[in-house]
């Protein structure tokens, strides 16, 4: 017998599959640059499940669910990639930090969660959502009011902890690069005229 060295023909499926994953990611990174047609789009989708959700009143778990992840999505969009809680015990100086003293050199916040895939998994979040809510095995019967109130105790605590993180390691994740300071206006007279 002989074995051939080349190398098999990936069958039907797996080269539709291929296919399909490029062009979806080819898609992805076409609407990268289109920041608010994401998000416009992102609340468009936001908007239709609630008013599924509304007009069937039901599916208050799978809402919910999906409420306390997009509130873990927002807590790690607007925490910085490397913790400065971490970085004082760790004391390395490897990789940006943020700057703690006002004559430190200005280093950018990087986030945990990028904006773009903090869009993607907010987007795909609500889709899965409103997949759940085509089906009755999803739509346990709960006591809402319930749910809405411990939501809303769960994302006051944990942006209260948030903020005051924020406020302790002075940093704000809405900066938009360094500070330009202008300096004073020369009032004297133009020597060499």
């Amino acid at each position: 017998m002989e074995q051939e060295d080349s190398p098999t023909k990936p069958g039907l499926v797996t080269r539709l599959h291929t296919r399909g994953a490029q062009r979806y990611q080819k898609f992805l990174d076409d609407i990268v640059p289109l920041t608010a047609v994401r998000w416009i789009a992102a609340s468009v989708i936001a908007i239709l499940y609630c008013l599924r959700v509304f007009n069937l009143q039901g599916w208050y778990i799978v809402t919910y669910a999906l409420g306390i992840y997009i509130l873990n999505l927002l807590i790690a969009f607007l925490s910085p990639k490397i913790d400065p809680a971490l970085e004082a015990l760790d004391s390395n100086d490897e990789g940006p930090e943020l700057p703690t003293k006002a004559n430190t050199e200005f280093k950018p916040f990087i986030r945990r969660l990028p904006e773009f895939k903090f869009w993607y998994n907010i987007t795909r979040a609500f889709l899965i959502a409103m997949f759940c809510t085509f089906f009755e095995i999803f739509n346990i019967p709960v006591f809402w009011p319930i749910l809405v109130v411990y939501f809303i105790v769960l994302f006051v605590i944990t942006m209260k902890r948030q903020l005051k993180h924020m406020i302790k390691y002075r940093y704000l994740p809405f900066t938009h690069g360094k500070r330009r300071y202008q300096g004073k206006e020369d009032s004297g007279p133009n020597v060499g005229q």
